[in-house]
């Protein structure tokens, strides 16, 4: 038997999620979409009120004795993301339906130490929500995309190949003391696979991969609906396998990794030698559009290796679905052409065939928030997919919700 107390958390969670995924609705409607009954949808909705995460719109819907439809709230249940990357940083906020708020984003330049990054940060977060001391009060929290090993057991990047201002650094636990809210961090490539599956077009996918080929090279997997996170939260890191034993040296401190021949960054190093100035991709992307430059050997090298992570993927996990994000493949759609093509020449071929290869458009800031969001919503009641996996004993829940 689920606990009463239990029961009613997971019935609010039903109803906020699917406000979230559908937006404003009806209470009769939330009965019918939900499959419970109508007092206890009522029960549910006023709780959500009462915490601030619902709010009536105003607007009535039906016929006879319309019902009031129930949205997300507009003031008290918004969060704030962050990502950090090499080069540039970016802040914004959103409701918690995902949707990013307009005139409240904001891009710096990434700061070369690390105090520098979480006063920067903390001020940005400030100057678009009315003032850091006014933070804790119209946020519910702060959720972080960042590159590296991030070791989720002890809350800490390990190592930031790219990043290095990063490594043994806390960002979440060290904001969360400076602004007085909740934070949490998400590895890049695991924060664009939740943010693909929440908000994208993995939604309902419940086995498929996230190859991220931009500054670096990581993977984010869900396997049978759940986040492949590893002992330590650092699983995916497929950039870090060695394919050229005498190759570049890496920022991870090894040589030769996939990622110093397979990525945007590494396009971008080759055609900056080739131009004698230093680029980033989108520079390098620009001079290759206005002649300046010829890259099909930059481009055909490059193509290689990438075919070889994505084979790599598909050979290991079997997704369903692979996405793959990075400029490059924007430059033209023959190089995604081409990246397929020789991909399926390394590839076992029913697993090839059983697989979808899509190019994403999702992106780290909406990760950033789909972070957040799903540590607010997990911390609402258990995920229904957890119970429904016979985890319905309370010994079965997850230890941070048996410790309320």
């Amino acid at each position: 038997m689920v606990a009463p107390e239990l029961l009613s958390k997971i019935n609010e969670r039903r109803v906020l999620e699917f406000v979230q995924a559908s937006g404003p609705s009806s209470r009769a409607g939330m009965a019918r979409a939900c499959a419970v009954s109508a007092p206890t949808v009522s029960k549910a909705v006023s709780s959500l009120i009462r915490d601030g995460l619902l709010e009536e719109s105003g607007i009535s819907e039906g016929f006879g004795r319309p019902g009031k439809l129930l949205q997300i709230a507009q003031q008290t249940a918004n969060v704030l993301g962050v990502v950090v990357n090499a080069g540039t940083c970016w802040v914004g906020s959103a409701s918690l339906d995902g949707k990013l708020l307009d005139g409240n984003q904001r891009s710096f330049s990434t700061p070369e130490t690390y105090p520098e990054l979480l006063s920067t940060i903390e001020r940005q977060l400030g100057d678009i929500g009315g003032g850091a001391s006014t933070l804790k009060s119209r946020f519910r929290g702060v959720g972080l995309s960042v590159p590296g090993l991030l070791n989720s057991r002890l809350d800490r990047t390990v190592v930031s190949p790219n990043l290095h201002l990063l490594d043994g650094q806390s960002l979440a636990s060290d904001l969360s003391t400076r602004l007085e809210l909740r934070c949490t961090a998400l590895q890049e490539s695991h924060a664009l696979c939740v943010g693909e599956r929440m908000y994208g077009a993995a939604r309902g996918l419940e086995n498929f991969a996230m190859l991220d080929v931009s500054t670096g090279l990581g993977l984010g997997i869900f396997s049978g609906g759940s986040l492949l996170t590893g002992n330590s939260g650092m699983a995916g890191e497929l950039g870090h396998i060695t394919v050229e034993r005498a190759g570049l040296p890496c920022g991870c401190g090894n040589r030769g990794c996939l990622e110093t021949v397979a990525t945007d960054s590494a396009f971008a190093r080759e055609i900056s030698q080739i131009l004698g100035r230093s680029l980033g991709i989108s520079e390098a992307i620009d001079a290759i559009q206005n002649g300046t430059v010829n890259a099909d050997a930059v481009i055909e090298r490059t193509v290689d290796y990438l075919a070889i992570a994505v084979a790599a993927v598909i050979n290991v996990f079997n997704p369903s679905t692979l996405f793959l994000h990075g400029k490059l493949l924007g430059l033209h759609p023959a190089i995604f052409d081409r990246v397929l093509a020789q991909a399926r020449e390394r590839t076992l071929r029913p697993s090839f065939a059983d697989c979808s290869i899509r190019q994403t458009k999702g992106d780290k800031r909406q990760g950033a928030v789909a972070g957040i969001i799903r540590q607010l919503t997990d911390e609402l009641a258990p995920d229904m997919a957890l119970l429904g996996r016979g985890a319905a004993k309370t010994s079965a829940l997850p230890k941070w919700w048996r410790n309320r």
